[in-house]
């Protein structure tokens, strides 16, 4: 085929996905919050007895909600608990149980092919270690928490070719213990998990830096795979791929998500696993070669995450419900949704992804047919590339139903490659890069 002209990706435009983005109510997503601020602290290692204080009666809240939703779907969501208990370390010294409320909508063709939408429910304030004094969390994480219970409500009114998990996750801020328990069970239960949207922190808009902004959010998605081999690090020395692990090709389907379905958002995509130094509920998926990236907002204010409340020099301190902007926490609620739904509507992205043309005037790429029992909806695939020093892809071609493709006169040196995997209604999977570097696995 003749590449001569290089073509620009062109990006089917479903209205279901308008639809679901419109669907997301800030004012469902500001009562959420409010209920979850209104338990007074959810501290990790906080009361778990009290119905109206504590992070055992907001567990169960979250656990009622989710279970309110099934019920106006018939019974589309399995609301479970997923649990383990955890001591003798730094920050949980005695033994305490971390419990996750977790909603699963299965797929209908493929239910082992899952994504994740994920926030934290636990809270803190200036001491770590501090479980009895008022932790309202409302920004961390409340905002989280809400926005998954919100997705379900939208996306419970459809059904979906993979399954979709709905988590609210515990022990976050005393060492990434929730994320650990849903993970292991995830890997011991086979999941094949595509992606991984971990949402800390999606509603303040004043940054600690003067800035206001309500038009852009961030995405932390790390580069090579911490799970990768020498063997698999010396192919990748040589081929490429340590800006294109399937964590950062997330990224930029997410990022293309926003610029198609998600108005007045633009997202950053970050070449780094979390904030410097700093970590996450997606990285416990990242650390068992799981795809995931981070969901939060542009400019943080540290006067009102991990604070004591007090006003100390004219500045107030806490995270509050004042330091929330609902209208934006909606805003990155609708891209989970859309994301959530894109994914879960298109065919599983391609495995077994290879590259060929060294010393040849033209790349050939090939791949592993999707299974079509489990992917009825698929229509073929598209073969992507972009110059290496783009961070986003450029050029695109759709092929059609094969499993091998060649670009005629594209020279394997000058760009990097991908593959993705195209439904019948023109939704499309993450690119997958070749090699191992960027598998999203089976």
């Amino acid at each position: 085929m003749s590449t001569t002209t290089f073509a620009a990706p062109t990006f089917h435009d479903d209205a279901r996905l308008h639809d679901i983005a419109g669907a997301i109510s800030a004012e469902r997503i500001e009562s959420d919050i409010t209920t979850l601020v209104n338990f007074g602290t959810r501290h990790t290692l906080s009361e778990t007895q009290s119905d109206t204080r504590g992070i055992g009666a907001a567990r169960r809240w979250i656990k009622a909600e989710f279970e309110k939703i099934s019920a106006d779907c018939g019974g589309c969501l399995e609301v479970i608990t997923v649990s383990d208990t955890i001591s003798g370390q730094k920050r949980i010294p005695d033994p305490v149980e971390v419990v996750n409320v977790i909603a699963i909508q299965r797929g209908t063709t493929d239910p082992n092919r899952y994504v994740i939408m994920s926030g934290d429910i636990d809270s803190r304030v200036s001491d770590v270690m501090d479980y009895t004094s008022d932790s309202p969390g409302a920004n961390d994480n409340a905002t989280g928490v809400a926005g998954a219970i919100e997705a379900a409500r939208v996306l419970s009114q459809y059904s979906f070719n993979g399954t979709i998990v709905y988590a609210a996750l515990s022990g976050e801020e005393q060492g990434l213990f929730g994320g650990k328990i849903l993970a292991a069970k995830a890997q011991k239960d086979g999941w094949r998990i595509k992606a991984v949207l971990n949402n800390d922190m999606i509603g303040n808009i004043e940054g600690v830096n003067g800035v206001i902004d309500n038009s852009t959010a961030r995405l932390f998605a790390e580069g090579t795979r911490v799970t990768e081999t020498a063997a698999e690090a010396r192919t990748r020395r040589f081929t490429g791929g340590e800006v294109d692990s399937p964590s950062r090709n997330l990224a930029r389907y997410i990022d293309r998500i926003a610029d198609q379905y998600i108005e007045n958002l633009d997202t950053m995509v970050i070449y780094r696993l979390d904030r410097y130094g700093r970590g996450g509920h997606h990285r416990p998926f990242n650390d068992l070669g799981y795809p995931g990236i981070r969901i939060m907002e542009t400019n943080e204010n540290y006067t009102r995450q991990h604070q004591d409340l007090r006003t100390e020099d004219g500045i107030k301190y806490g995270d509050t419900l004042d330091g929330v902007n609902f209208d934006y926490t909606a805003k990155l609620t609708s891209l989970n949704a859309v994301s959530l739904a894109a994914m879960s509507w298109a065919p599983t992205p391609p495995a077994d992804v290879s590259i060929k043309g060294a010393v040849q005037p033209s790349t050939t790429l090939s791949w592993k047919g999707a299974d079509t029992a489990q992917n009825p909806q698929l229509a073929g695939y598209k073969i992507y590339w972009r110059y290496t020093d783009a961070p986003q892809w450029q050029f695109s071609r759709y092929v059609g139903n094969v499993t091998e493709a060649t670009l005629e006169n594209v020279v394997i040196d000058n760009y990097f490659f991908g593959v993705a995997s195209v439904s019948k209604s023109g939704i499309e999977s993450p690119v997958v890069f070749p090699g191992a570097a960027g598998s999203f696995g089976d």
